[in-house]
């Protein structure tokens, strides 16, 4: 089973590559973001418990994501592979992980991380908001501010994964073709 962690700042284009990767490799796209918005939408416990993180710009808590991606783990454990898009988000969370797929023999095999200069990160975003209609990506205070708790809670994460020997920096600018096939060199090199 093939594990990736997928990783970059907000608007660094995770989301679109890992279809694509989902695609090209035969593997699941696990996306915490997007399960947490639809928790949201549904009007769940969860939903309302990270609702309010997500409107300041913050991130949900460890606790809920963890038990979201354990639940995932323990129902795809025979699948081909995943793209962990959007987690771990914190050194605490990529410990947990470590802990959950060692309970089912498995292992994150490689961490990419998707390296974005933040004007363009933040054009991005604005961009994306425009188009989806989240409120999230529609004030520049709130998304440097995501930028900003990124930077400071979750890019130590790549410290944790370079110390394991499974990180890889790809430039993260550039056309969706040029940065897909950088990623791809990571992964078919492995």
């Amino acid at each position: 089973m093939l594990n990736i962690v997928l990783f970059g700042a907000p608007g660094c284009g995770k989301g679109t590559q890992a279809a694509r990767l989902k695609e090209k490799y035969g593997i699941n796209h696990v996306s915490t973001g997007e399960i947490i918005r639809n928790e949201i939408r549904n009007g769940t416990e969860l939903g309302r418990k990270v609702a309010s993180c997500i409107e300041r710009g913050e991130l949900a808590p460890d606790e809920v994501v963890i038990d979201i991606i354990a639940n995932y783990v323990e129902a795809n454990k025979e699948s081909a592979g995943n793209i962990f898009d959007g987690f771990p988000r914190t050194t605490h969370q990529a410990e947990k992980f470590d802990e959950i797929l060692g309970e089912h023999g498995l292992k994150v095999d490689t961490m990419i991380y998707m390296d974005v200069p933040e004007q363009e990160l933040v054009d991005r975003i604005l961009l994306r908001g425009k188009e989806s209609g989240r409120a999230d990506d529609a004030s520049e205070d709130v998304i440097r501010n995501r930028i900003a708790n990124y930077r400071l809670q979750t890019e130590v994460v790549a410290d944790y994964y370079q110390a394991q020997g499974k990180y890889a920096a790809v430039n993260g600018h550039g056309s969706m073709d040029e940065v897909f096939e950088r990623i791809c060199k990571v992964i078919d090199r492995d």
